[in-house]
């Protein structure tokens, strides 16, 4: 079991930048590919941005030269830059554990943070 507590969003002016942090607990971290999703009002969950165990990243071309993933395994923590907001990236931000990858289902999620971007 892994438990994961999302942190550090609010409001922010578009052009402004957020880092949310994913503290995770439980089984050994380091051995999971760690997500980060988004859920607008109205809208269907949608991925963002991924870190493999071996710190391989992926990005939504929504967020790709905007947003950066990282992981620090000795913190059991893993972050989500945010650079250069808008309006769009108004949403519900949520961290998710994968033992298979980045891609495909997702084990584990936290319970969400909310940032929203004022034009």
């Amino acid at each position: 079991q892994v438990q994961l507590v999302e942190s550090g969003g609010g409001l922010v002016q578009a052009g402004g930048s957020l880092r949310l942090s994913c503290a995770a607990s439980g089984r050994a971290f380091s051995n999971y590919a760690m997500g980060w999703f988004r859920q607008a009002p109205g809208k269907e969950r949608e991925f963002v941005a991924a870190v493999s165990r071996w710190d391989f990243t992926t990005y939504a071309d929504s967020v790709k030269g905007r947003f950066t993933i990282s992981r620090h395994n000795a913190k059991n923590t893993v972050y989500l830059q945010m650079d250069s907001l808008k309006p769009e990236d108004t949403a519900v931000y949520y961290c998710a554990a994968n033992l298979q990858g980045v891609t495909g289902d997702y084990d584990y999620w936290g319970q969400g943070t909310q940032v929203t971007v004022s034009s």
